[in-house]
């Protein structure tokens, strides 16, 4: 199983205040890794470090065998690297066509799996929307955008920070079959999220992070079954 994303001892800090210490994760291809925990326990920070969007202070981080420890986020982006921010931060005055167009590129190795027509058949709530400012949506109309705009990146990796947090049910359970079938199909994906129930039929592996530390590791079924780490790590 060829692996994509490793961070190795991974430390980043808001100005004097250090958030993440020496955390290590591994992607392999093809796989989808839940990184929960808590509010304020790291997942962000660190999906915002893997993007580049905060610099890493000490440690390593590696995407297809390339160090891009120091690599700025939009190199990262066009090796294949795409991230949709827990804020969606969609473009708000253009359609959610010009959104998707906006973000249209080919991939590494010049994948094109992503093309608009393919993006409509996946996100068909998005077809009637398409003309549509994405500043009106709801915020579960923009998740779905920001997913899809991700797409038509044509990525290797998609890090998708807190996708279910705030959206209604309805939404929550439409996203998490998107993912379901984006994970079927072969992508690779790291999902942060403090919603386990959420993950349990999405992702294959887990992490659990807290007060900046990987504090354990497994595959999502043996997390599931461990009624301890749960209660201590992730219980509201």
């Amino acid at each position: 199983m060829t692996e994509l994303l490793r961070t190795e001892g991974l430390s980043a800090f808001y100005g004097a205040s250090q958030i993440l210490f020496g955390i290590d994760l591994s992607l392999a291809e093809g796989r989808t890794l839940a990184l929960l925990g808590r509010n304020g326990a790291g997942k962000s920070t660190t999906m915002k470090a893997l993007a580049g969007v905060i610099p890493t202070r000490d440690g390593r981080v590696t995407f297809g065998g390339a160090d891009i420890t120091h690599a700025p986020a939009h190199v990262r982006a066009r090796l294949g690297l795409a991230y949709v921010p827990e804020d969606r931060q969609v473009f708000p005055d253009h359609t959610v066509e010009d959104n998707l167009l906006i973000a249209a590129k080919t991939g590494p190795g010049g994948r094109r799996d992503w093309t608009l027509p393919r993006i409509w058949e996946a996100f068909p709530l998005l077809v009637k929307l398409r003309r549509r400012a994405a500043g009106r949506l709801s915020g579960g109309e923009q998740q779905l955008l920001a997913i899809a705009r991700a797409l038509m990146g044509n990525p290797l990796v998609l890090l998708l920070d807190e996708p279910s947090e705030g959206l209604a049910p309805i939404v929550v359970a439409t996203i998490g079959r998107l993912l379901r079938e984006l994970g079927a199909g072969g992508a690779t994906i790291l999902l942060a999220e403090q919603n386990m129930h959420f993950c349990l039929s999405i992702a294959s592996d887990a992490a659990v992070i807290d007060k900046g530390h990987i504090v354990h590791r497994d595959d999502i079924a043996g997390l599931s079954a461990n009624a301890e780490i749960r209660r201590r790590y992730l219980a509201m």
